[in-house]
C-alpha cells in the first residue's frame, strides 16, 4: 500500500505530470486578464452612458456613443513586429508613458502590453480653482510570429517607443519583462 504522502502527491498531479499548483497559477493569470477586461469594459460602459445622457438620452446612437467612449478612454498602441536573426522584435508606440507605468507579460506565443498613467493639474487664480484630472490606459495583446524563449527577453523604453527583443525558442512559462528606461 502506498504511503499517504505518495498518494497525496499523486492526487495533486495531473495526467501530464505537472503539479496542480502550476495549473492554479495559470488559472489566476487568466483571471487577472479577465478582471482587467472587465474593469475596462465597465469604464467604457459608464462613459458611453454619460455621453448618452449628455446628448439628451436620444436613442439610435449607441454605437457612436460607445466608439466615442473608446476613443476617449483607450489609446491605440501601434505595433510593428519583425523577425530577424533568430529574434522576434516588437516595437510599440507608448507616448507619455514611463517604464514604471507599463507592464509586459510574455508568453511563448503572445505578448501583452498594458499601462496606466494619471496626471493631475491644479491651479488657483484668485478664488477660482482650476482642477484637471486625466487618466490614460493602454492594452494591446500581440500574437507572436514564432515561439520565443521568455526567460531571455529584453525590453527598452526610449522617447515613447517600447522595444521588446525576444529570442526564438521554447520556454515553459509566462513571465513579466522588466523595462529598462534609456
Amino acid at each position: 500500500m502506498a504511503s499517504p504522502s505518495t498518494a497525496t502527491q499523486r492526487a495533486t498531479e495531473t495526467k501530464a505530470g505537472k503539479p496542480m499548483e502550476a495549473l492554479a497559477k495559470k488559472s489566476s493569470e487568466v483571471e487577472d486578464v479577465f478582471e482587467h477586461f472587465d474593469r475596462i469594459y465597465g469604464k467604457l460602459a459608464r462613459r458611453a452612458f454619460e455621453i448618452f445622457s449628455s446628448n439628451g438620452k436620444g436613442f439610435g446612437h449607441d454605437l457612436e456613443n460607445w466608439f466615442q467612449a473608446e476613443s476617449e478612454l483607450l489609446h491605440p498602441v501601434h505595433v510593428e513586429m519583425t523577425e530577424q536573426d533568430g529574434t522576434v522584435n516588437v516595437s510599440a508606440e507608448v507616448p507619455g508613458f514611463d517604464a514604471r507605468d507599463l507592464e509586459i507579460k510574455l508568453e511563448p506565443t503572445r505578448v501583452t502590453i498594458s499601462g496606466k498613467r494619471e496626471t493631475k493639474d491644479e491651479r488657483r487664480k484668485g478664488k477660482t480653482v482650476y482642477h484637471e484630472h486625466c487618466a490614460n490606459e493602454i492594452l494591446r495583446v500581440v500574437d507572436l510570429a514564432a515561439e520565443v524563449n521568455t526567460s531571455k527577453a529584453e525590453a527598452r523604453l526610449k522617447n515613447g517607443m517600447l522595444e521588446i527583443h525576444m529570442p526564438k525558442g521554447a520556454a515553459e512559462k509566462t513571465i513579466r519583462v522588466p523595462i529598462k528606461a534609456s
